[in-house]
C-alpha cells in the first residue's frame, strides 16, 4: 500500500514536472536534457567544432542537446555537422541524428577497444588530437544501502575521470553526476587532483529534494 501511495505520488510529480512538459514540447527523450542546458548555459561548455563524449547516454537527451548546439553552428562544407559526438551505454538508445552510439560496458576490453576507435575516427573527421568535452550521466543502481551505494558511485566517476584524463585535451572539461552525501567529498577530492578548477552544479531542473548534484572540472593538471 505505502509503495503505491509512494508510485502514485511520483507519477502525480512527474507528469506535473515543468521540465517534464517543456522536454514533450522540445522533443527531448527526458527532461535532464535541461539540467545539462542550464549548466552549459552557465559554463559555456558545447560549441561547433568540438568532439563530445557522452558517458551513460541513454535515453539520449544530452547527446540530443549536444548535437542541437553543435548544428547551431555553421555547417561543413559536405553540409555535415560542425562537430563529433561518440555516446555509450549498457541500455540501447534510439538514434541519434550525427550521433555514433555504441551499446555495451566499456569496462570491457572489448567495448573500450569499440569506443577508442570510435573516438579516434571521430578525432580524425574533425581534424583535433584530443576530445573537448567529456559528459557523464551514468548513475548506479541504488541499493539504499549507503557505503555500497557509494562506492558504486566513486567506482563511476573514477571510469570517468580516468576516459578524461586519457583523452581530453589540456583545457578540456568533465561533467558528472554524483550525489552528496557519503563519499561525495572523496569525489570533489579525485577532481581537484586531476583539475585546476572544480566546481558543483546544482540546476533547477535537478528537483531540490534529490541528493543529485553535478561537478564539473576544467583544465587538466
Amino acid at each position: 500500500m505505502a509503495k503505491n501511495k509512494f508510485n502514485q505520488h511520483w507519477l502525480h510529480d512527474h507528469i506535473n514536472d515543468p521540465y517534464v512538459k517543456m522536454a514533450q514540447a522540445g522533443g527531448y527523450r527526458a527532461r535532464a536534457a535541461y539540467k545539462l542546458k542550464e549548466i552549459d548555459e552557465q559554463d559555456k561548455l558545447i560549441k561547433p567544432g568540438q568532439v563530445i563524449v557522452d558517458l551513460g547516454s541513454s535515453p539520449g537527451s544530452w547527446s540530443q542537446y549536444a548535437r542541437n548546439k553543435l548544428a547551431a553552428g555553421p555547417r561543413l562544407v559536405d553540409g555535415g555537422l560542425n562537430g563529433k559526438i561518440v555516446a555509450i551505454d549498457l541500455l540501447p538508445m534510439e538514434s541519434v541524428a550525427d550521433v555514433h552510439f555504441i551499446q555495451g560496458d566499456f569496462r570491457e576490453d572489448e567495448v573500450y577497444l569499440q569506443l577508442e576507435e570510435a573516438v579516434s575516427e571521430a578525432l580524425t573527421a574533425a581534424g583535433a588530437l584530443n576530445v573537448d568535452l567529456v559528459l557523464s550521466d551514468m548513475a548506479p543502481n541504488l541499493s539504499g544501502v549507503a557505503v555500497a551505494d557509494a562506492a558504486r558511485m566513486m567506482h563511476l566517476a573514477e571510469l570517468a575521470l580516468g576516459f578524461a584524463q586519457e583523452h581530453l585535451k589540456p583545457n578540456g572539461a568533465l561533467l558528472i553526476k554524483c550525489f552528496h552525501g557519503r563519499g561525495y567529498s572523496q569525489i570533489v577530492e579525485q577532481f581537484k587532483k586531476v583539475f585546476r578548477t572544480v566546481a558543483p552544479r546544482k540546476p533547477a531542473a535537478s528537483r531540490g529534494k534529490s541528493a543529485e548534484t553535478f561537478l564539473l572540472g576544467r583544465n587538466l593538471k
